[in-house]
């Protein structure tokens, strides 16, 4: 028996979703807080996707297949190539779909993206150890621990503690050319 398709799509996140996205993000103050700060206004919205236009962040928004509606955001931030081949992974759900499970279907699009069609080897995903959701979800994905980064990121006017989870490419895995041959 086949794994049923996700019921999620994996979207580049463009300027024209500015108004859904902000919206959203107001929506989802509560769920949010205080684990993460994403743009809630336009001029926030414009500031914000500059980190994409080289290439070493990437945007994307979940979108639920059947009514297209945006159930969550994922980045790949810091691409690093050469001997790494790694990023690290900032995400969050969407208040109206949270608690779905559409954010585990989207993650697991993102690394098969991240390690098939990047070709990337390793993924972090940095979690404040109070974040319960999040901690549940990037163990359900495979994520192993790997420690604790003190005062880490400066979210919410302070210093925040975060637990470092990664995961590697599943075996075989092709490596991007950027990768030294010895």
């Amino acid at each position: 028996m086949s794994p049923l398709p996700p019921r999620v799509d994996l979207c580049p996140l463009t300027p024209a979703d500015q108004d859904e996205f902000c919206a959203l993000v107001r929506a989802s103050a509560e769920l949010h807080t205080p684990w993460m700060q994403l743009p809630t206004t336009a001029a926030a919205f414009r500031e914000w996707m500059r980190r994409f236009e080289d290439g070493t962040n990437l945007g994307f928004l979940l979108r639920v297949r059947e009514t297209g509606a945006a159930a969550g955001m994922v980045n790949v931030n810091s691409v690093i190539r050469g001997r790494y081949q790694g990023a690290s992974l900032g995400y969050a759900a969407f208040a109206p779909s949270a608690g779905r499970g559409y954010m585990a279907e989207g993650l697991a699009l993102v690394l098969r993206h991240a390690f098939e069609d990047l070709r990337l080897h390793r993924l972090e995903a940095n979690v404040q150890p109070g974040n319960k959701a999040s901690l549940a979800l990037v163990r359900r994905l495979g994520f192993r621990y790997e420690g604790l980064s003190p005062a880490y990121l400066y979210i919410d006017g302070a210093w925040r503690d975060h637990e470092r989870w990664a995961i590697t490419a599943p075996a075989p895995w092709t490596p991007d050319a950027s990768l030294p041959a010895v």
